[in-house]
């Protein structure tokens, strides 16, 4: 009942076809299953070497494509902000991460999970 098993679990659940991710197939292989793609927003500021550094992080972490919000003029973001830019934030979940932060935290801050064992080239 596993994805390529040739049989199907019941339609509408899990992906297309009826395969459910994350079964004894996809584990048996040796990969994690992603979560559901989540939007993502930057909060920097102009000028600011940390949100550059920030920048080559998510690259290298290859995260997916975000939003950048810079806080210099607007008052409340400034408040919330201002003295921990650059931050990730998981704009569906609420959820933050500030800085200082490298590419594996990035990467478990959005679920990216690679084959067990290896990180991502």
């Amino acid at each position: 009942m596993d994805c390529g098993s040739g049989s199907r679990p019941a339609r509408g659940r899990g992906h297309p076809g009826g395969c459910r991710a994350g079964s004894r197939a996809a584990v048996a292989v040796g990969y994690r299953v992603r979560p559901m793609p989540m939007r993502l927003v930057l909060y920097q500021r102009d000028y600011c070497h940390l949100c550059d550094q920030a920048l080559a992080v998510l690259a290298e972490a290859r995260a997916p494509d975000f939003d950048s919000v810079w806080v210099d003029d607007d008052a409340a973001l400034e408040a919330r902000y201002g003295a921990r830019v650059p931050v990730l934030r998981d704009a569906d979940g609420g959820r933050e991460l500030d800085w200082p932060f490298d590419a594996a935290a990035v990467r478990a801050f959005l679920g990216v999970l690679s084959p067990v064992g290896r990180e991502p080239e």
